[in-house]
This record gives C-alpha cells, sequence and structure tokens, in this order.
C-alpha cells in the first residue's frame, strides 16, 4: 500500500499532521522538547528538521510507522522502519503468535487483516461463518470488506446491515483519513457502492409476521454497550460484539498495519450454537 504526497518538502507536511490532530505549535513544541519558533521555521522550510527531530514530531503526532518513513525520505533521511513480509523467516514467531491467539480463541471467530483489510489468517469460527459465500470473494487475498458487504457475501444474512454496513464505511473514512492510500480510497468507493441487498429484511419481515418479533429476539439478548453484529447461520440468529487489537509499539511497518478483531458472542444462545458446531 503506497502513500502518495505532494512534492512540497518535509515541512508542509508535518504541519498538516499537526492541523489534522489539531495541535497547536507552542503544544507540539512543548511535547517535542522544542520551541514554536522552531517548529514554525520547520513547517515553513526555513529549517531542515534533523533526523531525530522528524522522529520525535511523528511520535508526538501519532502518525503511522509507514507514514514516518516517508516524512523521513522527504526530510533526505534512510526509511527508519522495515517492511518485512509475513512469510519471511524472520516472522516466523509473529505468525506463530498470530496462530496460536486464534486457535485458542475457537470456537468463536477471530481472524488477522493487513492495512488494506486483507485476511492474513483466521480460525474455524470465520470459516464457518463464510459457509456459502460466493466462491469469487473466496480466492485469495481473501478482503474483510468486500465479504461483509458484497451481496454475494455475508450482507444477505446480516440483520442488522444497515447499522453495520454504516459502521464499517466510516472505520475506513477515518483509516483513509489517517493514511491517505489510494488503494484504500479505491476499495472504499467499491465497497460503498454495492447494492444493499434486502434478503435480511425480507426474512425479519417473515418473522415478524409469524411472531411480531423476529431479528429483535437476538437483540433482546444482546448487551447494549456495543453495535452488535447479528447474523443468520444455519437458521440460527447469531449476535456478536466485535473488538479489534493492535500491536503495541510495532517497530516494522507490516507489524504495524496488522490489526486483530474477535467476535464475542453476545449471548448463550450463540455461544452454545458455536461450541456445538466446532467441539
Amino acid at each position: 500500500m503506497t502513500t502518495v504526497f505532494p512534492d512540497t518538502g518535509v515541512g508542509p507536511l508535518l504541519r498538516d499532521w499537526r492541523e489534522r490532530r489539531r495541535i497547536s505549535q507552542l503544544d507540539l513544541a512543548l511535547r517535542a522538547d522544542s520551541s514554536a519558533r522552531h517548529i514554525s521555521f520547520i513547517e515553513n522550510g526555513r529549517s531542515r528538521p534533523s533526523e531525530d527531530m522528524v522522529l520525535r514530531l511523528a511520535e508526538q503526532l501519532d502518525i503511522p510507522v509507514r507514514e514516518r518513513n516517508a516524512l523521513l525520505v522527504m526530510a533526505g533521511y534512510a526509511p527508519r522502519y522495515a517492511q518485512t513480509p509475513l512469510d519471511d523467516p524472520a516472522m516466523a514467531s509473529v505468525r506463530d503468535g498470530l496462530d496460536r491467539l486464534l486457535a485458542g480463541y475457537e470456537p468463536y471467530p477471530a481472524l488477522v487483516v493487513d492495512g488494506r483489510y486483507d485476511v492474513v489468517a483466521a480460525n474455524r469460527g470465520i470459516a464457518l461463518l463464510m459457509e456459502g459465500v460466493a466462491e469469487e470473494l473466496l480466492t485469495p487475498p481473501l478482503n474483510a470488506m468486500r465479504i461483509t458487504l458484497h451481496p454475494a457475501g455475508l450482507a444477505p444474512r446480516i440483520r442488522n446491515l444497515a447499522e453495520w454496513r454504516a459502521d464499517l464505511l466510516t472505520q475506513m473514512e477515518r483509516q483513509i483519513a489517517l493514511v491517505r492510500s489510494p488503494e484504500l480510497r479505491t476499495l472504499y468507493e467499491e465497497v460503498a457502492a454495492y447494492p444493499v441487498p434486502d434478503r435480511a429484511d425480507r426474512a425479519d419481515r417473515a418473522d415478524r409476521d409469524a411472531d411480531g418479533r423476529g431479528a429483535d429476539r437476538a437483540r433482546e439478548r444482546t448487551p447494549s454497550f456495543a453495535l452488535p453484529l447479528v447474523i443468520e447461520h444455519g437458521g440460527q440468529v447469531l449476535s456478536f460484539i466485535a473488538s479489534i487489537a493492535t500491536f503495541n509499539t510495532p517497530m516494522d511497518v507490516t507489524v504495524a498495519e496488522l490489526a486483530i478483531e474477535t467476535f464475542l458472542p453476545a449471548d448463550r444462545e450463540t455461544a452454545a450454537y458455536l461450541r456445538e458446531r466446532l467441539q
């Protein structure tokens, strides 16, 4: 995933990051052990920051690791952070740790995605939920956003699709604002344009005609502290609460962009169904 910056030098880019973080020059100077005057000179191109200063400012502005490399290059320095492929022997401990984590979370669903939302690892719980997804969506690289929102993917079975879709698109918008990736923007435009299937709505209406409650039965079992994923599988309505974890203080671009997403059953019925199917 490449990052595109205008050819304006490192100063304006640092200013852009500072303004996006809504931090004044004085506040940034205090955090980076500098002066507002020096920060102003850097942003205006009147002063070339040292390599250490670029890294300090990037740290205080919480700039992603990949973007820190780009800032260093634009300031005339070598990239600091490696980008090691996940299948490289040097990443064996990372892969082993992720595999153990995913296996340990079973029978509940869990997966690992990279910065493009491509699935790099998943457990049997995820494989169970993806039963019935169109083959073309399961051709590597699998993309979590495509699989979830495509009409031939999970979308028709997600009972609260409108809410879940809006949440995922908002998540992507935040990520695009953070990394400014053309590839991520293209993916967003693709999945945002998918037609919204109405099969789940029709199924819910059918349930309501039968007993007046439908998918709301799953909602009633779900805690209200987070938006649940309510999805049908094998005639059973399942409810999950999702969480996302990342690595703390990563020193490699690949590791920095990995995200571990886990789906915790939001009710006993969902937990029992998964245990019955996978244990």
